[in-house]
């Protein structure tokens, strides 16, 4: 039951992230909001440094490892920072549905793991949802443009779909932590220059800064080492499973804390997009051999 628990908690984390980042935004830059949420994350880190001496190589992991932190946090967060400057903490929470459909596809490819026509059926009905979901959607002080917003978090959840895959790989021989930590140290070398390129902002304590705080120690340290704890004791598809509830919180805490709200077309197309992503669940039966041959080494 541990997995499953973690798993909850992590989602419940990155629910709440859509709307901490909205509140970071209001006060700084979105590449001075993800630094210093990736630095803080890594001064915590620092205070583990017991179990990151741990790590041992191994030869030609490089291009995996490389490629994970690539994936997520670099492209990941470039892509949700655009997002979330155009559509609203919900839209774009509701979006995240279409993780578990990408992450199967590249399982397929990568991992052998055979999809189910059901499966298939799922990932195009939650696509036309999303597709729903983005024209149906109003412009207002919330969501500046929210179908370029909607096309840009569907990138991130691609670059998430890329990370899952690589992370079940590399947490074979790695341990969580480390693989956690990589993630902030390598995000906070690739942010800096980005940050640097922006004004420098007065920082004064207030609800921007506190965001700031709570993304890298609960989000970017805590839902991602519970996630990356989880995805190494149980299958990728069943873990991908949770992402499904993300939505939910982050509807949840947008109407609570942000105020926002979703008209009933876009109601409608939540429910086609949760439809779908039943649907995508369908049982996947795995092929008899796994290889990464696709995969660097």
């Amino acid at each position: 039951m541990l997995p499953p628990l973690l798993l909850l908690i992590a989602t419940m984390l990155w629910g709440s992230s859509f709307i901490a980042l909205k509140i970071a935004f209001t006060d700084y830059s979105p590449m001075w909001v993800i630094f210093l949420r990736m630095a803080v994350a890594s001064v915590c880190f620092l205070f583990m440094y017991k179990g990151l001496k741990k790590f041992q190589y191994r030869a030609g992991d490089w291009k995996l490892l490389l490629l994970m932190s690539l994936a997520e946090p670099c492209l990941y967060f470039i892509f949700e920072a655009m997002a979330l400057q155009h559509t609203s903490a919900a839209q774009a929470g509701m979006v995240t549905a279409v993780l578990p459909p990408l992450a199967a596809g590249l399982a397929f490819i990568f991992l052998k793991e055979r999809i189910t026509g059901v499966a298939l059926l799922g990932f195009l009905t939650a696509f036309i949802g999303l597709v729903w979901l983005s024209l149906a959607a109003e412009e207002n002080e919330h969501a500046s443009n929210p179908i370029l917003g909607n096309a840009l978090e569907f990138a991130a959840m691609a670059c998430s779909a890329v990370y899952c895959v690589c992370l079940k790989k590399l947490s074979e021989r790695y341990s969580p932590v480390t693989l956690t930590s990589l993630q902030a140290f390598s995000g906070t070398i690739f942010f800096l220059p980005l940050a640097l390129m922006q004004d420098t902002p007065d920082f004064t304590f207030g609800p921007a800064l506190a965001a700031i705080v709570f993304l890298g120690v609960f989000v970017t340290l805590g839902a991602y080492l519970l996630y990356n704890i989880a995805i190494a004791r149980m299958d990728l598809s069943k873990a991908t499973i949770f992402s499904n509830l993300i939505p939910v919180y982050t509807i949840i805490f947008a109407y609570w804390l942000l105020d926002e709200s979703l008209t009933s077309s876009q109601l409608a197309a939540c429910g086609l997009i949760m439809s779908g992503v039943v649907l995508g669940q369908s049982r996947r039966k795995q092929l008899p051999v796994v290889t990464m041959a696709a995969m660097p080494d």
